[in-house]
Parts: structure tokens; C-alpha cells; sequence
């Protein structure tokens, strides 16, 4: 299992936990490191991280049963959350799974959500124009299909704030 913009490593920790041989990889140094500490503090053996950008990833075509990305597809520019599904689909066997997490558009009207719009407004001015740009442009459905992927399974979570999508590596990648 591949997590792509995996941070301090929960996810591949989780993975772990259900019995999953899993890598993370983040383009942050700083994010590895933390990964990194936490692997040893929590004594995974099965688990390894990597530093490097999510479209550029180092690993032959179909090395993995599956890949997944959480709440990293907003923070990226349109043509970045592009070549990082394209990634994505070339590192995942064909008919593998992949997991996209990441903030439902239109982004729910409660309190929640506005506080995830101030923070997105506070970080940067480009975390600001790249979220901004994909609630605009539909969000995580409409980067699915603008790269011909299908859900075949949704959940949302957080009160309508996140939505967990699952397609399928395409036996056809264009």
C-alpha cells in the first residue's frame, strides 16, 4: 500500500495495523523525519518511508496493490493533482485500488467548514489560490473524471466535510 502526501505517517500507520506492508511519501523532509520518529517510537517493521513529490514518484509501473492520497489533492495546483494521479495510476497494478480523501464540494455550511476555509485562507497565499481553485472547479469528483477515473464506492465523513472516494485502477491508462 502506497500513501502519497503522507505527512507524519498516520495513514501508513493504519495501514500497517490492518496488516498491510505500507510506504509513505511526502516531498517535505521535515514530514519524513516525523514519519520516520513515529515509526520507530511505534516499532512498525513494515512500514518505510520516502521523500519525494507526489509527481514524481520513485517506483516502477504496478509495484503497488494500491495507493491512496488524504487531504493532499486541494493543496496542489490543477496540473499537480493531474500528474499526481497519473503517478498514482502508473505506480498501482492495473485493477488496483485507489483511495482519495479529500474535502466534499460544496463544502458543507456549519462551523466546521468555516473554520477549514479560515485555515486555508490563513496558511499561504498559495494554499489559498490552490483551494480556492479546486472548490471552484468541482472538487474531487470533477479531478476523477478529468482523469477517467470512476467511483465505485463514496462515503462522506465529518459531517458532509470530507468525502472518501474508491475507483480502480483503469485497465486502459490514457
Amino acid at each position: 500500500m502506497l500513501d502519497v502526501c503522507c505527512g507524519t505517517g498516520d495513514q501508513v500507520f493504519h495501514y500497517a495495523q490492518k496488516g498491510m506492508i505500507a510506504t509513505g511519501v511526502d516531498q517535505n523532509p521535515t514530514m519524513i523525519k516525523l514519519a520516520e520518529a513515529n515509526r520507530k517510537r511505534h516499532g512498525f517493521s513494515d512500514v518505510t518511508f520516502c521523500l519525494a513529490p507526489a509527481n514524481q514518484l520513485p517506483f516502477p509501473d504496478g509495484y503497488f496493490d494500491a495507493a491512496s492520497i488524504t487531504l493532499g489533492l486541494h493543496e496542489m495546483k490543477r496540473e499537480e493533482r493531474d500528474s499526481a494521479i497519473t503517478e498514482m495510476k502508473r505506480v498501482v497494478k492495473l485493477g488496483g485500488i485507489l483511495l482519495f480523501i479529500d474535502f466534499q464540494v460544496p463544502l458543507p455550511r456549519n462551523p466546521t467548514a468555516f473554520l477549514i476555509r479560515a485555515v486555508e485562507f490563513l496558511v499561504s497565499k498559495d494554499n489559498r489560490r490552490n483551494f480556492k481553485d479546486y472548490l471552484e472547479h468541482g472538487g474531487l469528483y470533477a479531478v476523477l473524471k478529468r482523469n477517467q477515473l470512476v467511483v465505485q464506492k463514496e462515503v462522506v465523513l465529518m459531517v458532509g466535510l470530507l468525502l472518501v472516494a474508491k475507483a480502480t485502477n483503469p485497465l486502459i491508462i490514457a
